[in-house]
């Protein structure tokens, strides 16, 4: 879990120290709770629009740390909570314990380190990001820019998605984004902006001021914020844990229910959060 923090996808793979076939399993289907580095970028830049503020001061610094703790905490209890669930329903077992022997020190050869950690970890991993993320920036961009009528096929896709991502607290346009951004979560919010903006290609903001600006006038409140961060925290795994998944268990059915246990509960999760707080009229 702790590794997971990095990247699920090496979380994943240090689920090899488990000996239990089932436990192991739990572990990796539970892995995806834990938010990646490539989701803080997203969450702490929510947290500082529309909770925080962006003007520099210690007060706002402490409460952007502990409400992005918040998060990760929730993250933490939901691995908790969904291993013990999956421990109770389609992974019974006896729990067995769990033991580390040390084995004997050697000198470390520092350059045969380098060299297994950068062609059997490194270039391993970005192979993997690489065969993905190479067709999915071409459809990325025949999304953005082949136009189907007097709207670009994104737009046509986002339109369709939209009333159902509002049931989440969510808008097609922000699911859409979540949806490509399935090879990298760093580029769900450059897809928003290009989304927002029409532009045809990835974008960045320098301001946060500007972007929540953006968000705002595109119809964002204090709701959409809080149910993208959930959303963010509990969907789908990226495509390279996907593929780590697969190779780890060899098997098509865990990698699946890997991939929809974490996207049901994020789903259920927005959806109850949206609909109490419009039922209780805060929005």
């Amino acid at each position: 879990m702790c590794m997971g923090f990095g990247c699920n996808a090496a979380g994943v793979v240090g689920c090899r120290i488990i000996d239990s076939p089932r436990e192991r399993l739990i572990a990796i289907i539970t892995n995806n709770f834990v938010p990646c580095n490539g989701r803080f970028p997203t969450l702490i830049a929510i947290i500082t629009m529309f909770f925080v503020g962006t003007a520099p001061g210690p007060g706002k610094s402490l409460l952007s740390a502990l409400l992005l703790t918040g998060v990760i905490l929730l993250g933490v209890l939901l691995t908790f909570w969904v291993s013990r669930l999956l421990s109770a329903t389609i992974l019974k077992g006896i729990p067995s314990s769990f033991t580390l022997e040390l084995p004997p020190y050697r000198k470390p050869r520092i350059g045969q380190v380098i060299v297994r950690s950068v062609l059997d970890r490194t270039l391993f991993v970005l192979g993997r990001a690489v065969a993905v993320a190479a067709p999915a920036g071409l459809l990325i961009w025949i999304f953005a820019n082949v136009r189907v009528g007097d709207l670009s096929i994104l737009a046509h896709c986002t339109g369709f998605l939209d009333p159902f991502a509002r049931l989440l607290g969510l808008d097609g346009t922000i699911l859409m984004a979540f949806i490509l951004g399935f090879p990298a979560n760093e580029i769900v919010i450059p897809i928003i902006i290009m989304s927002y903006l029409a532009t045809g290609t990835l974008t960045d903001f320098t301001s946060l001021d500007a972007l929540r600006a953006l968000l705002v006038q595109n119809g964002w409140t204090w709701l959409t914020a809080v149910c993208t961060m959930l959303f963010s925290l509990i969907h789908w795994p990226c495509s390279t844990t996907c593929m780590t998944i697969g190779k780890e268990t060899k098997s098509v059915k865990w990698t699946l229910i890997s991939f929809a246990v974490p996207t049901v509960i994020g789903m259920a999760v927005c959806f109850l959060v949206a609909s109490l707080a419009r039922l209780s009229g805060l929005v």
